[in-house]
């Protein structure tokens, strides 16, 4: 039987990523990264985890499967959060300090700088439409959403949000967004099927709704809530929250084990990884990790 690949977890002020074993659930490596890495994700090849260093202007790219550093790519301006374009041919990342949106043509091994588009205020999380024509960016300290044409990098509409919008999730069936408002207790809905985002529902979460990961069934969507120690389900298909998981120290980041029943979060404030059970409805184990732990990810999660 092949081990289980491990569980990565980024360590903002620690300049580091910690490797997690899913079996004894213990740290066995912690690798040193630039500075202040936030997000990560996989490459379209699904050869490499590109780590982002927003601080260190740098991407490391490690195996999703041993967890050995295979390179670090340099000269990326201030990647605080990226997203591959489904069509393989961009990586988008998201420069949160200095309030803009760089495009970087992708041949598979390095990113190429194409064009860089100022935004608005802080911008924050990315999310880029499953035909690869639009990228939607949050702006955090502007309060709005941008969408950009990705053939063209023109900004096409820009639209007002709640308080702090951070991440920002994609339905399956492409017609609507999801944006977690950090300043607020809610999930803001938008209508992108035809024009123009349009602010078509308000969902109450919880204090500090900040990130998203798939539950994995195409339906339901868990979104963290920093401040109120939460992790709410939300129905998409009727707009609802369903449900409601204790989450202790700020949850943030997550990923979904590949059965669905289990939610790994970074607990931010706690300095650890927890794992929550959804059928049993608590943290059944916790794992230390680094300062200001923040993103979560591993090659055996639920379907995306």
């Amino acid at each position: 039987m092949q081990p289980l690949p491990p569980i990565f977890v980024l360590n903002s002020l620690d300049a580091s990523v910690s490797v997690i074993d899913p079996v004894r659930w213990v740290e066995t490596a912690r690798i040193p990264t630039g500075k202040e890495p936030h997000h990560l994700y996989l490459t379209p090849d699904e050869k490499s985890l590109v780590v982002a260093n927003a601080l260190g202007d740098s991407l490391t790219f490690l195996d999703p499967r041993t967890a050995q550093v295979q390179r670090v790519v340099r000269d990326i301006s201030d990647p605080y959060h990226l997203r591959f374009s489904p069509d393989m041919k961009w990586l988008v990342t998201a420069a949160n300090r200095l309030d803009h949106v760089d495009f970087y043509r992708w041949d598979g091994q390095q990113p190429t700088l194409a064009k860089r588009v100022t935004t608005a205020k802080t911008p924050s999380h990315l999310w880029i439409d499953a035909r690869s024509t639009t990228v939607y960016s949050t702006m955090q300290d502007s309060d709005e959403l941008v969408a950009i044409d990705l053939a063209t990098q023109v900004i096409t509409a820009r639209v007002r949000t709640g308080a702090m919008p951070a991440d920002v999730y994609g339905s399956p069936d492409g017609k609507r967004l999801y944006i977690g408002l950090t300043g607020s207790d809610s999930v803001e809905v938008f209508d992108i099927s035809a024009g123009p985002p349009r602010n078509m529902a308000l969902i109450k979460t919880g204090k500090g709704a900040h990130a998203f990961r798939g539950a994995g069934d195409k339906r339901h969507l868990y979104v963290s809530n920093r401040v109120a120690n939460t992790i709410g389900k939300i129905d998409m298909q009727t707009q609802q929250l369903v449900e409601t998981y204790p989450a202790p120290g700020g949850p943030d980041c997550m990923d979904v084990s590949a059965d669905g029943r289990y939610i790994y979060v970074s607990s931010r404030w706690a300095r650890k990884l927890s794992v929550i059970d959804t059928v049993e409805k608590k943290v059944v184990r916790q794992v230390n990790v680094g300062k200001s732990p923040h993103g979560v990810w591993t090659l055996a999660h639920a379907p995306r």
